[in-house]
């Protein structure tokens, strides 16, 4: 069964949040040995610079590559990454799945990653052009991991 590690840096605070993250955890369960990292992202200003948000960035880096399992394929979250059909992201599911010690899947903090988070993963994936809350993000992902193994498996789940 393939480790799955999703690194966030946010918590779910909402109850329905949460109830759709345990949702996607249960059905889950099923295919993947999942781990959720939740990690608390650096606190800054209202209007901060860019030196502190980098630095903020590269403090978050560190905690994550902690969090990161060794020989893990990693895939950032990030919106100039690559953006892949449901069944081309089954596929590098699977790819992960037979190359790897398993895959896991970062979502940065509200400013995003850091470059050194971004060099150290084997790919860069985006989801649209358009912004979205982290935590419902969360669940988008929760989601499109389910139906790439749903569709791995040749499920009627992706129409």
């Amino acid at each position: 069964m393939i480790k799955v590690t999703l690194i966030a840096l946010s918590k779910l605070k909402e109850k329905y949040l949460k109830d759709a993250s345990d949702e996607y955890l249960k059905r889950l369960s099923r295919y993947c040995k999942l781990q959720v990292v939740e990690i608390e992202p650096e606190r800054l200003n209202d209007n901060p610079s860019q030196n502190e948000i980098n630095s903020a960035l590269e403090k978050e880096a560190q905690a994550v590559f902690k969090r990161i399992p060794e020989s893990s394929y990693v895939a950032a979250m990030c919106i100039e990454g690559k953006k892949l059909s449901s069944e081309d992201f089954a596929k590098t599911l699977s790819s992960a799945q037979f190359s790897s010690g398993g895959i896991t899947f970062i979502i940065g903090s509200s400013y995003g990653l850091a470059d050194s988070v971004k060099k150290r993963a084997d790919i860069r994936l985006s989801v649209s052009d358009m912004t979205f809350p982290h935590q419902l993000f969360r669940i988008m992902l929760l989601e499109q991991i389910y139906r790439g193994f749903k569709i791995n498996e040749g499920s009627a789940y992706h129409k």
